[in-house]
């Protein structure tokens, strides 16, 4: 082996471990900042990567989304060379083989704040051509051997890692050190960060190089037209019961991602973990798809699977120090909803105005200490509706409006966070602790609340559609996103959405103890942000109908 070293740059700059979404997307985050700063990203794989057999966190939701086109400015990309997104959709079809005979959950049409599904590796090779072409350092190849952070007392301290790269060894020294490593967690494993959470689930996926269009599943005239245009396969498609939930998603490069999530007791990994145990798996659970994918086994691209995936972290940001942790290396909620890519946004933003204080020469433990506090708060305000929760999946009156209730949480609180610039402004957020604390006290209590409700009972399940579209008051909250809000709307915004959290809450409630009055609902209304107004009318329904539902073409 031959042994270099590098001087370190003047400024010495940047430093990241990873170049995949999360590193990849900070560096183009930091040059769109900061034109002169050094930046280097250190990246195991060699590029350019394969296309759809390359990583999964394919489905993106409305705050990724908005980072990676707004933010970074990649809309041109993403409306040319990926997939607009037809929203979440869900069929409650566990052993059936009838998908146009359950309940299904989506939208008819396309809500108005776009979102996408992503071919990782088509996206990552760009992001790679663009970290080039913007000036970006950005070895392939190139293992990380050693990591020596630098004296936090010292402020001309530098990090130094060492790197094997084509069989030679060299060092790097940076100002600031970077850890988008992934589920490696190169920083956390040597500073024993890791932290465990109560959200015990597993996954196991593959891609398929073939088009699932869950469209071909039916020739029933009525259910093909409640969408219009027919494009299901387009969306995010969940297929669920108790313990689990399958999603299909398209890609770009023609390819298709399976992938099962569940509860690790009610579904064992054990059961799952090779293609041929997950297609005995799916022969039990999801008839359709089994059919769907045995005609399709000489297709298979790839197979891999998690055990536990979801866990937290001690730290993530030291301002001292000078590092940071950003995407899987550093926490993981869930698949369900697609948080990645959102958390992703979330500490990139954090960890470039932390470096922004640093260049200016002004002192950045404080900050890092305040955003790693909300950092922890948004992922601790999420995890609720996770752990304990893949137990309703399976209910196609209960988990309809558990997902009303968390989509209006998120686009009607952490979307208005995210899109106004809320999270970086240390005194709004200041401001904003009470009712933040607030409301996520209730939604720990409605999280509770729904899994009783699963528990008391469950009525047969009928075809119908439960058609988010036709919801006023959420295709607004989506439509919203968008607004550009001064600091006295955004004000009146935030209480108008948490005004309305408590009417969903109430009203869930409402329809539930119709159903069964002796449920307990205490806890959700000692947490309303305002206790008065359960004694106040409901007024009109928020919610999808439960008593035997109206389908779609009624």
């Amino acid at each position: 082996m031959t042994f270099f070293t590098e001087p370190a740059p003047a400024g010495a700059g940047v430093l990241l471990l990873g170049g995949g979404l999360a590193g990849l997307s900070l560096a183009l985050q930091l040059r769109l900042r900061f034109p002169e700063l050094p930046i280097t990203v250190l990246e195991r794989r060699r590029h350019p990567v394969p296309l759809a057999a390359h990583k999964v966190g394919e489905s993106t939701v409305e705050i990724g989304a908005h980072y990676f086109s707004e933010v970074l400015g990649l809309k041109p990309h993403l409306q040319a060379d990926q997939l607009k997104k037809f929203g979440f959709r869900f069929f409650f079809n566990d052993r059936r083989p009838d998908v146009d005979g359950v309940t299904e959950l989506g939208a008819s049409t396309f809500l108005s704040t776009p979102a996408y599904q992503i071919d990782r590796g088509i996206f990552e090779n760009h992001l790679g051509t663009l970290a080039r072409e913007r000036g970006i350092a950005f070895p392939d190849g190139a293992t990380v051997k050693t990591v020596d952070l630098a004296d936090p007392k010292r402020r001309d301290s530098l990090h130094t890692v060492g790197y094997e790269q084509d069989g030679e060894v060299r060092t790097l020294q940076a100002r600031w050190l970077v850890d988008a490593s992934g589920r490696a967690g190169l920083l956390k494993r040597k500073l024993g960060l890791a932290e465990a959470n109560d959200h015990q689930a597993n996954a196991v996926w593959f891609r398929i190089d073939d088009r699932l269009d869950i469209n071909d599943w039916s020739g029933d005239a009525g259910w093909l037209a409640r969408c219009n245009p027919p494009n299901r396969w387009l969306s995010t498609n969940h297929l669920c019961g108790d313990g689990y939930w399958t999603w299909l998603i398209p890609l770009a490069s023609g390819s298709h991602s399976v992938g099962i999530v569940c509860d690790a007791k009610l579904h064992p990994l054990e059961t799952m973990n090779t293609f041929d145990k997950a297609m005995d798996w799916f022969a039990v659970h999801q008839p359709q798809l089994h059919g769907e994918l045995e005609k399709r086994r000489g297709k298979l691209q790839d197979f891999a699977f998690f055990r536990h995936f979801s866990y937290g972290c001690k730290q993530v940001f030291d301002g001292r120090g000078r590092w940071a942790l950003t995407g899987e290396a550093g926490l993981f909620l869930d698949p369900f909803y697609s948080p990645g890519s959102d958390f992703i946004a979330i500490s990139n933003g954090f960890i470039t105005e932390l470096v922004a204080q640093d260049v200016a020469g002004r002192p950045v433990a404080m900050y890092a200490d305040i955003y790693q506090s909300i950092y922890f708060q948004l992922y601790r305000n999420m995890l609720p509706m996770y752990t304990g929760q893949y137990r309703i999946f399976g209910n196609a009156e209960v988990m309809p409006l558990k997902v009303l209730w968390d989509y209006t949480y998120y686009w009607g609180v952490m979307c208005q966070l995210y899109y106004q610039g809320k999270l970086t402004d240390v005194s709004a957020m200041s401001r904003l602790q009470k009712p933040l604390a607030a409301v996520q006290g209730l939604n720990v209590a409605v999280q509770d609340f729904v899994r009783r409700w699963d528990e008391a009972g469950r009525e047969p399940d009928v075809p119908r559609m439960f058609d988010r579209a036709s919801l006023p008051r959420f295709a607004e909250l989506n439509r919203s996103l968008t607004d550009t809000l001064d600091p006295q709307a955004f004000a009146d915004r935030l209480r108008h959405n948490l005004e309305l959290l408590d009417t969903l809450a109430l009203q869930l409630v409402d329809q539930a103890q119709a159903r069964y009055p002796g449920l307990d609902a205490e806890a959700v209304l000692a947490s309303l942000s305002d206790p008065s107004r359960a004694a106040r009318p409901l007024g009109a329904s928020l919610l999808f109908p439960v008593a035997s539902a109206v389908e779609a073409e009624a």
